[in-house]
């Protein structure tokens, strides 16, 4: 048994070393494994289902392929790709996730979740989610033109990017009392998340027990994947990608 877990590769067709790295693991790794697990912003940004990025097809493709291979893939929206919808998903084949979603494994209960609802010390990036994700807004951006929704998605990224520069690191991680009860909510002991971009495996205490937090990197300078199978996960290091021109 090998299922694996990925998240944050931010791909994009400006970072085309990056999305040859995704198509190799799809190939050599997720198409020999019982499962996969893309736990969010899979893309650098998603404006609609509707948008043909061509930079985007050779990884819609790669997921269609590992469909007729019969290897079951699963998708959690991100922050940087909440609009992936129905279309995206009834041709990849991706079975799209909520926010939270326990996963069994071995016998053991695993949490699973992009990690960005953890960081509620991060008030004025909780709040944006907030909007972005209102039923409405979502309506309202989707009945706009591709290039106005390109100039919306770039604006926000903008002032997102210069936010970031003003915050403390800390502000950005996860809290551990959000981590807690969350973890208490679902009645687990491993949680597994990426977004925070600071791969690592955390063990604390839970209510007198022991308690597993599981970071996934991102995939901008390496690769970042959990592989969990029968004898347990293992949290690796992908090697770095080869720049082409």
């Amino acid at each position: 048994m090998s299922i694996l877990f990925i998240s944050d590769l931010h791909l994009d067709s400006e970072r085309p070393a990056a999305i040859q790295q995704f198509l190799r693991f799809i190939e050599q790794e997720a198409s020999n494994a019982d499962a996969l697990y893309i736990l969010g912003d899979l893309f650098e940004v998603w404006i609609g289902d509707d948008n043909k990025e061509l930079g985007n097809t050779p990884v819609i493709e790669a997921l269609t392929k590992l469909k007729l291979r019969g290897v079951p893939c699963f998708f959690m929206h991100g922050n940087r790709d909440f609009l992936i919808g129905k279309r995206f998903a009834d041709l990849t084949g991706c079975k799209l996730l909520k926010e939270y979603e326990v996963l069994e494994i071995e016998g053991t209960r695993v949490l699973l979740t992009h990690g960005d609802l953890l960081c509620t010390d991060d008030e004025p990036y909780m709040a944006l989610r907030s909007m972005v994700r209102d039923p409405d807004w979502q309506q309202d951006f989707l009945s706009k033109t591709i290039q106005e929704r390109k100039a919306i998605a770039n604006n926000i990224r903008e002032h997102s990017k210069e936010a970031i520069a003003q915050k403390k690191p800390e502000i950005m991680d996860v809290n551990q009392k959000t981590v807690a009860d969350i973890m208490l909510k679902y009645d687990v002991r491993v949680l597994l998340h990426g977004h925070t971009h600071r791969p690592n495996i955390h063990h604390f205490e839970l209510s007198g027990t022991d308690a597993t937090r599981i970071v996934l990197g991102d995939w901008y300078e390496e690769g970042s994947v959990v592989r969990w199978g029968k004898t347990g996960y293992e949290l690796e290091t992908l090697s770095a990608p080869t720049q082409t021109h």
